[in-house]
């Protein structure tokens, strides 16, 4: 689980500065305030891991270190740190750890982007290397075996990388694997899906891989279409559904749904477009691997306020019955009351979440965590949060008034 996140120089963040993570963290904010952005620090990261191109000290994706660093200031260095619980202990240099820490700084210098340094903490040592004679290389997954000259701080310098790091460099990986995304907008609905048989590790950005792991959880045996019925239902969408295939003999297959319990079963394409929204969301909660991080943007969109409300309990249900921690990105007012309400009810606890409000203030975001008592309160309401909805009444109020008057 994610502890702790810090981002320098990025985008519109100036500093985030340390951001306390939860089993179940929100950010609620307007649009571009730079709530994505901080969801992006962990999809960078992820993708940078996952690349493993020692030649390529961070990956961007399609954009590049111009269009990231703040204010568009080459001068400027990125920053990121990122601390996480890990899924067991571990044993490093005869201590047993149990959470690890991970910082780096980049730049761009001579024309190129390197590495001016990275550091990985425990609770009882600092490892921090950097090159002398080498040049700036990236993340420990692409330590080179062959270089000899790397300043160890925290253990006796030089050191073999391998001997040392390889503990870390691994759960760093591990971490970063463990994260799950699914974007705001999910596949529009097909009318058939190909399932090739295969077990996917996650549903996709999209949730385009959602029928396979529906039917790769059946062959598996896991019991997830239980608990995405059920709560279907408790979100009054749809009364069951079905993935049948539309040949005895093909690879094609068909969702089929009943809106009601005697009703007829039509496709999902002919269903409310809300149904063919969540459904992803309900699939991956119940579909990831225990240990598993997922980053949720907007999971609540194209939903009545009703769903939007009865969808904080889902997320409420994941984190603390399957062990996954939600990182959620949201507009919802709906959402937010639903989890100030169940923190009251004591149904999940202040300290299992972490809600924080963004803004966007000369073109640098700043952030607040929401100051949540036990009984749900929040004290530091942002002014405007979810618009302005007293003053709307009020002007309201004023526009009928003066009409009356007219009339008379």
């Amino acid at each position: 689980m994610i502890t702790e996140l810090r981002a320098r120089n990025f985008k519109s963040w100036q500093d985030t500065g340390p951001l306390q993570f939860a089993p179940l963290t929100g950010l609620f904010g307007a649009n571009s305030s730079g709530k994505t952005s901080i969801l992006q620090v962990l999809l960078m990261l992820k993708q940078t891991v996952k690349d493993n191109d020692s030649k390529l000290p961070l990956n961007f994706g399609k954009s590049n270190f111009d269009n990231v660093i703040h204010l568009h200031d080459k001068n400027l260095s990125l920053g990121f740190s990122v601390s996480w619980k890990l899924p067991k202990q571990i044993k490093i240099q005869g201590d047993l750890i149990n959470s690890l820490s991970f910082s780096t700084a980049i730049l761009e210098k001579y024309g190129s982007v390197m590495v001016e340094r990275f550091c990985y903490s425990t609770n009882r040592n600092d490892f921090e290397i950097g090159w002398t004679e080498r040049g700036y290389r990236y993340l420990p997954n692409v330590i080179d075996e062959k270089a000899d000259t790397y300043k160890c701080y925290g253990v006796d310098s030089p050191v073999g990388p391998l001997e040392k790091f390889k503990p870390l460099s691994e759960e760093f990986e591990g971490l970063f694997s463990r994260i799950i995304y699914l974007g705001p907008l999910r596949e529009y609905p097909q009318h058939s899906y190909t399932w090739e048989g295969d077990h996917p590790q996650d549903i996709g950005m999209y949730g385009e891989k959602m029928i396979s792991a529906l039917l790769s959880s059946r062959i598996l045996r896991h019991p997830i279409e239980v608990q995405i019925l059920k709560w279907l239902r408790k979100l009054d969408l749809i009364y069951s559904y079905d993935v049948p295939p539309v040949t005895e003999e093909g690879k094609n297959y068909e969702c089929l749904v009943k809106q009601y319990k005697d009703g007829p079963e039509v496709p999902l394409t002919d269903v409310g477009f809300g149904v063919s929204q969540v459904l992803p969301v309900l699939t991956l909660c119940y579909y990831a691997p225990e240990d598993s991080i997922l980053i949720l943007e907007q999971p609540e969109a194209h939903l009545h306020p009703k769903v939007q409300s009865d969808l904080a309990d889902v997320l409420i249900d994941v984190v603390k019955n399957r062990n996954v921690q939600i990182i959620l990105e949201s507009h919802s007012e709906h959402l937010l009351l639903r989890l100030m309400r169940r923190i009251a009810e004591e149904d999940i606890s202040v300290d299992q979440t972490a809600l924080y409000f963004c803004q966007i203030n000369e073109g640098t975001s700043e952030i607040e965590r929401l100051k949540v008592d036990e009984y749900g309160n929040i004290s530091n309401w942002p002014q405007n949060f979810f618009g302005d909805e007293m003053g709307d009444l009020v002007e309201k109020t004023k526009a009928e008034m003066r009409r009356r008057k007219e009339n008379k």
